[in-house]
């Protein structure tokens, strides 16, 4: 099974969104096996988003993660990766699908609310970064024989 970072942003915490993108991950199936509510330090936030220093818009980037707390979780499943990418919906809200969290719950390129890791291997790196291994919870969900073969 494979494994990714979401992190509901300060405007997600801020607008009590929280329930409601958990519901939906959970309604896809996935298992949650990571959460905890925190404020990103500046120095987690720079190795965050490192892949976008020097672009005009990293200093803002900064400046919005660590605005207020966030709600990081891990998420598993099938394809865990390309399922919340697909759940979230594009980077732009406007661009979103209707039926994604960004389609239905966003207005704003800068406020899209959720944050996804965007490749297995992107994944692995987030999850060290804001979880260590005690915080994640392995163990045994009697639906999940309702969920996939």
């Amino acid at each position: 099974m494979q494994r990714t970072l979401v992190l509901v942003k300060p405007d997600g915490v801020q607008r009590g969104l929280v329930g409601e993108i958990l519901r939906r991950l959970e309604q896809r199936g996935l298992k949650l096996v990571g959460l905890k509510m925190m404020q990103i330090s500046n120095e987690v936030a720079a190795r965050h988003y490192a892949e976008h220093q020097g672009k005009p818009f990293y200093d803002g980037l900064l400046a919005f993660i660590t605005s207020g707390p966030v709600v990081a979780m891990i998420w598993e499943g099938r394809e865990a990766v390309s399922v919340v990418r697909s759940l979230m919906g594009t980077t732009d809200p406007l661009k979103a699908a209707p039926g994604t969290i960004r389609g239905d719950l966003a207005l704003d390129l800068g406020m899209n609310l959720i944050h996804g890791s965007d490749s297995p291997a992107r994944a692995e790196t987030e999850i060290v970064l804001f979880f260590s291994h005690g915080e994640l919870h392995d163990y045994d969900r009697t639906i999940d024989r309702w969920i996939r073969e």
